[in-house]
Order: structure tokens, then C-alpha cells, then sequence
């Protein structure tokens, strides 16, 4: 199954599946995901030259166990 650049899944897994990213906060590369951040920019934080953040939905998963991860390679989305 193909997944969008960006999107977010709600998994019941202890780990992060290939492709994907924990939705922690963390900071990335502009520079190393240049088409992750034409889609999120600084919206969850970064300086928008060299680097940008992730949404951190940490403590926001609706059972014990399961966790958030957004799609680092995957799909570029289609515009309507």
C-alpha cells in the first residue's frame, strides 16, 4: 500500500515502520526532506532556512501502546 508524503497514521506498533517518523517534535534538514517540508513548512516549528519540526502528538494516542507516525517518503500528494 502507497502513503502520502505527510500523512499521519495512528499505529499499534512499538516502533516506527520504514518510511515513517515518530510524530515527536523532532528537527529535520531542510536541505534532507526538502519535499516533507514543501508540505509543512514551520508550521510545528523550525527557522524555515535550515531546518523544520515535526508535530509532536506525544501523549495524544487514544490507547496505551499506540503511536503517531508521519510518512517521510512516500507519495506527493495531488492538489485539487
Amino acid at each position: 500500500m502507497d502513503y502520502y508524503l505527510g500523512e499521519i497514521l495512528l499505529l499499534p506498533f512499538g516502533y516506527a515502520p520504514a518510511y515513517t517518523a515518530d510524530c515527536a517534535g523532532q528537527v529535520l534538514q531542510i536541505s534532507q526532506n526538502a519535499a516533507l517540508y514543501s508540505l509543512l513548512g514551520i508550521t510545528y516549528g523550525g527557522d524555515g532556512v535550515n531546518n523544520f519540526k515535526l508535530p509532536n502528538l506525544g501523549g495524544a494516542e487514544p490507547l496505551l501502546g499506540m503511536r503517531y507516525c508521519i510518512v517521510t517518503q512516500g507519495l506527493y500528494p495531488p492538489r485539487p
